[in-house]
C-alpha cells in the first residue's frame, strides 16, 4: 500500500535521528530515580517510586513523540521535499495517512518500551493497562503534532501550540474543579467563566481520565470506563487527522 511506504519512512527517519537512543535515555533516567527513591526512609517509597517514574515516563514519551513528528515535517517542508513528494502520482490524504500512521506506530514503539520498567513497581495488568492507554494518548499527540506542523509556519509554533494543547487537556478537569468549588464566589462574571471552563472543556480530549498513576499503584482499571476512555483519544486522533487532511489538499491543490 501506497500509504504504508510514508509510514516507514517516518519509523525509518526517526531511528536514523537518533530517536531510539533519546528514548533509552529517559527509561535510563527515569530508572536512575526510582532507584534514587528506593534509598529514601519512607515506608510508601515504594508507591512514590512507581508514582513519580510513571509520570517522568509519561512526560518523555509525549515530549520525544511531539518534537520527532514536528522537526521530522518541518525538516521535509523546508528541504522543499514535500514539494517533490507533492508530484507523486498519490492523493494528498493518503500522503497525510502514511505519515499520521508511522507516527502512530512509532507512538506505540516508545509506549511499549516506556511502559517496561513500569513492571518493577506494579502488577503486568496493571502496567499492561497503563502501556495500551499510553499508546492512545501517544497517538492523539502525534495527530496534534503533525496537524500543527503542517499548518503553522515553523517549528517552534508548531511544538508551542502541540504542547499547549496536551497541557491544557491534561490540567482541564482541575480548573473546572476550581471553578466549582466552594471557595468560588457566587457572582453573575464567576457564574460565566464556570460555564466558559466547562464549554471549552467539551472541545478537548479528556486526557485526565488515561493513563493514570494510580492504574499502577492499585491496579487496573474498570473495563468499561477504560474502553470509553480510549474510545475518546481515538476519535479525537481521528478528527485531528481528518482535519489535516482536509487542510493539506487546500493547501497542496
Amino acid at each position: 500500500m501506497p500509504a504504508a511506504i510514508f509510514a516507514r519512512l517516518a519509523l525509518t527517519e526517526a531511528r536514523r535521528g537518533g530517536l531510539v537512543w533519546l528514548a533509552l535515555a529517559a527509561v535510563a533516567l527515569a530508572l536512575a530515580l526510582g532507584a534514587f527513591l528506593s534509598q529514601l526512609a519512607l515506608t510508601e517509597s515504594r508507591t512514590l517510586q512507581a508514582a513519580v517514574v510513571a509520570a517522568l515516563l509519561r512526560v518523555c514519551a509525549v515530549f520525544v513523540l511531539a518534537a520527532q513528528v514536528v522537526a521530522s515535517v518541518r525538516r521535509e517542508i523546508d528541504d522543499k521535499r514535500l514539494e517533490l513528494l507533492l508530484a507523486l502520482p498519490l492523493s494528498r490524504a493518503t500522503q497525510y495517512l502514511g505519515r499520521f500512521a508511522g507516527f502512530a506506530s512509532l507512538g506505540a514503539a516508545l509506549a511499549a518500551a516506556f511502559a517496561l520498567p513500569a513492571l518493577l513497581w506494579a502488577e503486568p495488568a496493571a502496567v499492561l493497562c497503563w502501556g495500551i492507554s499510553l499508546a492512545c494518548e501517544l497517538a492523539l499527540v502525534a495527530a496534534a503534532a503533525l496537524f500543527f506542523a503542517m499548518t503553522l509556519a515553523s517549528l517552534v509554533p508548531a511544538l508551542a501550540a502541540t504542547a499547549a494543547l496536551y497541557l491544557l487537556a491534561r490540567s482541564m478537569s482541575a480548573m473546572q474543579a476550581i471553578a466549582a468549588g466552594p471557595l468560588a464566589e457566587p457572582s453573575l462574571p464567576h457564574e460565566l467563566a464556570r460555564h466558559a471552563v466547562d464549554a471549552v472543556a467539551l472541545l478537548l480530549p479528556a486526557l485526565d481520565r488515561v493513563t493514570r498513576t494510580d492504574w499502577l499503584l492499585y491496579g487496573a482499571p474498570e473495563a468499561r470506563g477504560y474502553a470509553m476512555s480510549l474510545a475518546g483519544l481515538l476519535v479525537y486522533a481521528a478528527l485531528l487527522a481528518a482535519a489535516g487532511v482536509f487542510d493539506f489538499e487546500r493547501r497542496a491543490a
